[in-house]
């Protein structure tokens, strides 16, 4: 006898309109702005400072002690935590501190040292971080085009002004900061991989495109309104009845699970994992340039069930907030997958500047799916984003996901991912991934 699951998953990818401050991704191309305007590091003495939208966001003072002669400062510390990382007197130093420790750290030895101005718009950043408030998220704001990181966030967060020094009260901060259940110091939009749910089905469509499993969004596939996973008993039904042999196009905006399992199915494992892999998944080299988790697709030992459930994010397909702005990113720049940066320029302590490896404007860009394609998916999801939502394991709480894009003022592309944890499961007729839109149309917003 089958089972049915369509409640028990419970992953939908419904589109969201957020037409008020979107207006779709035009072809415009951004340019890069090294070496423009910059000063040279204010003092010879002290910690070089880590810039963001042209003011330090650090600072040092004098420890008084011989082997470690300052302490680092902070500005707004818990809001650009998961870029600047800490540095401690004890605790050593993360992030951007340790990545450029041979730059900011000069002064400590005697040397005059450098900064590190970052990619980061203080805007954008403010409005994911207020948007998140406490809930466990995380969002990212990329520029499409460029690559630059606009907005690195991450909720809880934590102040690594609180424990840069050695005193009882930096013992004690470090210790509440180190043992909280939610990890604070955690950086989940880089480092925290988890089930996409249903915004990996824009892979999975991609994938179907390019594959020429169908050649148009508007080609009615062959889809069953239920669909049995095969060797299994597990059906996965389609939200509504026009799910039934859906386009791409009505399957994406109607959370239409049943006809992306059946696309994963007909695919298989390495054909759908080639695409997968365009996309930035399984690459466990990415840097930004710091350390990123690596979001994967499965490549061997998966049950064609298994197979089926990873056409709606599900099963063994893990990815940051990071990898699923590149998608959306990717789709919205005409199908280029372009390399994430973080860092602008180093400016040396004489005034001298030059741009980190990962700064070269799309120098590295390869291509993921053909502009076709592209331009294709991007007019079903451009406008309005594309919302998911998983439920953990035993059912007890529910992670929001949202992927979308939109235009800045100058025709610059911004892509965005929102993933927001531990909320409890919608139910009825609730789409879990409202929570997450709502958190990027403030995003989007702020970068309209």
């Amino acid at each position: 006898m089958h089972t049915n699951t369509r409640v028990a998953l419970r992953v939908t990818g419904a589109l969201v309109a957020i037409a008020a401050v979107t207006s779709g991704c035009s072809q415009d191309t951004g340019t890069g702005t090294a070496g423009k305007g910059v000063s040279p590091p204010r003092s010879a003495h002290g910690l070089g400072d880590i810039i963001v939208g042209g003011q330090a966001v650090t600072g040092s003072k004098p420890s008084h002690l011989a082997k470690v002669p300052y302490q680092r400062t902070y500005t707004n510390g818990p809001l650009y935590a998961p870029v600047t990382g800490y540095r401690s007197m004890v605790y050593g130093n993360t992030g951007l501190e340790a990545v450029y420790d041979h730059t900011l750290g000069a002064g400590a030895s005697g040397a005059a040292p450098g900064n590190v101005t970052t990619t980061i718009e203080p805007a954008l950043q403010k409005a994911a971080f207020d948007a998140l408030g406490d809930q466990q998220g995380a969002a990212v704001a990329l520029d499409a085009d460029s690559g630059e990181l606009l907005a690195v966030v991450s909720t809880p967060s934590y102040d690594p002004a609180r424990f840069s020094g050695r005193g009882a009260k930096d013992a004690q901060a470090w210790q509440a900061a180190t043992t909280d259940s939610r990890s604070p110091m955690l950086n989940r939009a880089l480092k925290e991989p988890d089930a996409p749910g249903a915004t990996f089905s824009v892979v999975v469509a991609a994938a179907a495109l390019e594959q020429k499993l169908y050649t148009t969004v508007d080609e009615s596939t062959v889809s069953p309104l239920t669909f049995v996973l095969p060797l299994s008993t597990t059906r996965i039904t389609g939200t509504s009845p026009q799910c039934e042999n859906a386009s791409i196009r009505t399957a994406l905006r109607r959370s239409c699970a049943n006809v992306f399992v059946k696309m994963a199915a007909d695919m298989g494992l390495t054909r759908l994992g080639a695409t997968a892999g365009k996309f930035g998944f399984n690459d466990d080299t990415l840097k930004v340039p710091l350390s990123v988790a690596e979001s994967g697709y499965p490549t061997v030992g998966t049950s064609s069930a298994g197979v089926a459930l990873t056409g709606i994010g599900a099963g063994e397909v893990r990815a940051t907030p990071l990898a699923m702005a590149r998608v959306v990113a990717a789709v919205a720049n005409g199908g280029r997958l372009v390399p994430p940066q973080l860092v602008k320029r180093v400016t040396d302590a004489d005034g001298s500047t030059h741009r980190p490896p990962e700064a070269e404007d799309g120098r590295s860009a390869r291509r993921a799916i053909s502009r076709g394609t592209a331009d294709a998916l991007r007019e079903v999801i451009g406008r309005n984003g594309q919302t998911g939502w998983t439920v953990g394991r035993k059912g007890q709480s529910a992670t929001s996901w949202f992927i979308g894009c939109t235009d800045a003022p100058g025709g610059r592309r911004t892509a965005v991912a929102v993933r927001i944890e531990g909320l409890s499961p919608p139910s009825g007729g609730d789409d879990g991934g409202h929570a997450a839109a709502e958190v990027a149309r403030k995003i989007l917003a702020g970068a309209s």
